[in-house]
């Protein structure tokens, strides 16, 4: 018997079930040389592949959202470009055409140091990986045609490989790679099955046959258990069936703490498939929607009615509250579209609304949308990275340009939309009292606060014990925030991953945070955590 530690649980839940391996077939390039005469060959084979790829995404996207993004990214513009470049300017076939394209654009999302934005190169490779097949005449593999229990364990999976999934037969996901915002993350905790991520090594030291036991929440995997150990799993595993149940019908009752304070319970986005799958939560709203995806998953900086599209279904989504921050790019986040000056420290360089403010036509296309998006909901507007009066009065200024402008049009929005900010600098931290007199609101991002208060990188796995947002500089940082912004009279929210750690609730409530926003999956586990303090 062996036990192995793993920090990333992707979906909760206890499973004991034997092993299946789960292997990827050999997705390799063929790497043989073309002439130019061959070129317009190579770049029909990839236009047939493409068609037959479009056409089994678009049954799918029938049936999941995540799949029309999918669809979406086959007909991306940067992929085609991509490709036909390599054929036709570096005389490449279309398999090794595909397959560098694939890794340069799923590359500039891999580079970001956000794990939601990071994952997304997950999804693009699943895109690549459905090409290459098509063009090597490859069969993808089928984990639906599963007849008996098992917990599939993998090097990593797509939303392709998880799709047709049948949780009567998959008890437990195991991969070595990934992560837990992935969309497989997101299949697995829409199926309950037990999933843990990003586990290193194990998949040699397995056979098809080996028994294992996995706690999905407490981060356990028990390789050859013992009869004693499978009895105790097996009775967990009971226990943990009945707790889920039991969460699920908390999930139409207010989050409304044990002496009567009503809590906002949001959830964090990027896109309209994520509130989709926030509002199976029961939620107040949208506490914080990443727009930069709009940005970073285009060939262009989005149009004001491409933006005003996506806002505006958004806000008929989830009428009782959308909060769109606005463009948070720079820093690790790139565009392929716009080249960004190498930068010594780019987290604390050229970024956020530095760029929306030196960008200005660009930020007016972004607030204009915004703007026009409000008369369909509850639409607030947050800026972020503040650091002096003079950022907020200036971006505040661009609103009412905009406005202006809209109301000149004849074009319908929202006159008194709020516009809030992002609490994340220490300076922001130090003036949240003049902060407070001029915003209409705060959220606090406790991702980037805690790496700028304790000067520690948070992605720098050296230091990964020392950062940390229970320590006390932090703390007192946010109960200064909120006392300030309560003097004035206005909510503090949190977005920030301490924002969906149960163990923070009540030091949170304490300090009376208004609003708690955090990934969908943590919304059930911080309720429960309300309504007992």
């Amino acid at each position: 018997m062996k036990e192995v530690y793993v920090a990333k649980t992707a979906s909760r839940g206890i499973a004991v079930a034997s092993v299946l391996k789960y292997q990827e077939p050999d997705y390799t390039p063929d790497r043989s040389c073309i002439t130019e005469a061959q070129a317009a060959e190579e770049k029909a084979k990839f236009a047939k592949a493409k068609e037959t790829v479009k056409n089994v995404l678009s049954a799918l996207a029938a049936e999941n959202e995540i799949f029309a993004a999918h669809l979406d990214m086959v007909d991306d513009f940067t992929l085609q470009e991509g490709v036909d470049g390599k054929i036709t300017g570096e005389l490449k076939n279309a398999q090794v055409a595909v397959h560098e394209t694939i890794q340069e654009i799923a590359a500039l999302f891999g580079m970001i140091d956000d794990e939601y934005m990071k994952e997304r190169a997950t999804d693009i490779q699943d895109v690549g990986k459905r090409l290459m097949a098509e063009l090597k005449g490859i069969t993808l593999p089928d984990i639906g045609s599963l007849t008996r229990e098992a917990i599939i364990v993998a090097k990593d999976l797509y939303p392709s490989d998880t799709v047709k999934i049948n949780p009567d037969f998959v008890k437990g996901i195991i991969t070595e790679e990934g992560g837990v915002t992935s969309h497989v993350s997101i299949i697995a905790k829409s199926m309950n099955i037990p999933t843990l991520v990003g586990v290193g090594a194990l998949l040699d030291s397995l056979g098809d046959d080996t028994v294992i036991c996995m706690d999905a929440e407490k981060g356990i995997i028990v390789v050859d258990p013992d009869e004693k150990t499978l009895a105790e799993y097996q009775a967990r595993k009971e226990d943990y069936e009945k707790e889920r149940i039991r969460l699920l019908n908390l999930r139409n009752t207010p989050a409304v703490t044990a002496d009567g304070k009503r809590i906002s319970l949001c959830a964090n986005v990027g896109n309209l498939e994520d509130i989709q799958k926030a509002l199976e939560m029961n939620i107040d709203g949208i506490g914080l929607f990443r727009s930069e995806f709009l940005y970073m998953e285009n060939t262009h900086f989005p149009t004001e009615e491409e933006q005003f599209d996506v806002y505006s279904k958004a806000a008929q989504l989830c009428p009782q509250e959308l909060t769109i921050r606005t463009l948070d790019i720079g820093g690790d986040k790139e565009l392929s579209y716009f080249e960004f000056d190498k930068e010594e420290n780019p987290f604390l360089g050229w970024r956020a609304i530095r760029i929306s403010l030196d960008m200005k036509d660009m930020f007016k296309q972004q607030l204009r949308a915004i703007l026009r998006a409000g008369v369909f909901g509850h639409v607030r507007i947050m800026f972020p990275m503040m650091i002096s009066l003079e950022e907020l009065r200036a971006a505040k200024e661009v609103v009412e340009e905009c406005k202006a402008e809209l109301k000149a049009e004849g074009k319908a929005y929202d006159e008194n939309i709020e516009l809030g900010m992002m609490i994340e600098t220490p300076a922001s931290v130090l003036m949240a009292e003049e902060f407070a007199k001029e915003a209409d609101f705060f959220s606090i991002g406790t991702n980037d606060l805690t790496q700028y208060l304790l000067a520690i990188d948070r992605g720098n796995k050296k230091l990964a014990d020392k950062y940390d947002y229970f320590h006390p500089a932090v703390l007192k940082a946010i109960a200064h925030v909120i006392k300030a912004g309560h003097k004035e009279g206005i909510k503090v929210g949190m977005c920030g991953e301490m924002a969906g750690d149960a163990k923070a609730v009540k030091k949170l409530l304490e300090m009376e945070l208004d609003e708690f926003s955090m990934s969908a999956g943590s919304i059930d586990y911080v309720r429960e955590q309300i309504l007992n303090v």
